[in-house]
């Protein structure tokens, strides 16, 4: 828990002042967690005898990154190259003798559409009207979900939600984990909009943040399937107490697209 608990600390002093100025210091906040993902995404599938392709999956979520936070117009003909360019050089292997270059390939599309292309959203997210803002709103909720189902799940947590993907999650938690994301939607919604740029009444800012509670922890569960389909902990150990760069970001990826198209559509 010490350990657990300097990193996080050490996170956040890096991590928020790049959240509150944006620029290049968030663009390679954002690319250094999320291009590590890709990374990390790839060895655990290479650990279970498959082969996607490092360069296309880990240089095309780089390049997707890039091209997203500064080109978007061309963010999708950029997704389009690097899937065709998978393919290509899957058939190859598949020709020199790899007989499961189809399955690769799907661990490489899918990589490049889940870490990649998902993850350019917390990037499009910054670059909104009053960018900085919207990621201070749609961050602390997934965090404070994930502290308020951590914390009510150890104590009282009876029920088990998901006992094959991660048997330690329980349905007091998750509810929990909901309920702490609304009240920071209400609280968040109200700040910003009496002391911020922002105009989100009450109840859409609970809303938001109860969607956001419901629905990002999904992602955790969907990182749990990968690793216990490789037979693996941790995505990597590069933080101390908290494993790989996907370990700290699963739940971001949810909550960056679900909270973009939200803002984009409601708010």
């Amino acid at each position: 828990m010490i350990k657990r608990t300097l990193s996080s600390l050490a996170l956040l002093s890096i991590g928020l002042p790049a959240l509150m100025f944006g620029g290049i210091f968030y663009f390679l906040l954002i690319v250094f967690f999320v291009v590590t993902a890709a990374w990390e995404y790839t060895l655990m599938f290479r650990a279970a005898q498959y082969q996607p392709s490092r360069l296309i999956l880990v240089g095309g979520t780089f390049v997707i990154l890039f091209i997203r936070a500064f080109f978007p117009a061309y963010g999708l003909i950029a997704f389009e190259i690097f899937i065709l360019a998978a393919l290509a050089w899957h058939l190859f292997e598949y020709e020199r003798g790899r007989d499961h270059a189809t399955v690769d390939f799907a661990i490489t599309v899918a990589g490049l559409t889940y870490v990649g292309w998902f993850g350019a959203y917390l990037l499009q997210l910054r670059n909104l009207q009053h960018g900085g803002w919207w990621v201070f709103l749609v961050l602390p909720c997934v965090w404070l979900a994930d502290t308020g189902a951590y914390a009510i799940g150890a104590a009282y947590g009876r029920h088990k939600m998901a006992p094959r993907l991660s048997p330690k999650k329980s349905w007091e938690g998750y509810w929990a984990g909901a309920f702490t994301s609304f009240l920071a939607g209400v609280f968040l919604s109200f700040a910003y909009s009496t002391w911020g740029p922002l105009n989100v009444p009450l109840w859409q800012g609970g809303l938001f943040g109860l969607v956001i509670g419901l629905l990002a922890p999904l992602g955790d569960l969907g990182e749990s399937m990968f690793k216990r389909q490789v037979g693996m902990k941790d995505s990597g150990n590069i933080i101390p107490g908290h494993g790989g760069a996907f370990d700290r970001i699963d739940s971001w990826l949810w909550g960056a697209v679900i909270g973009y198209y939200y803002i984009v559509w409601f708010l």
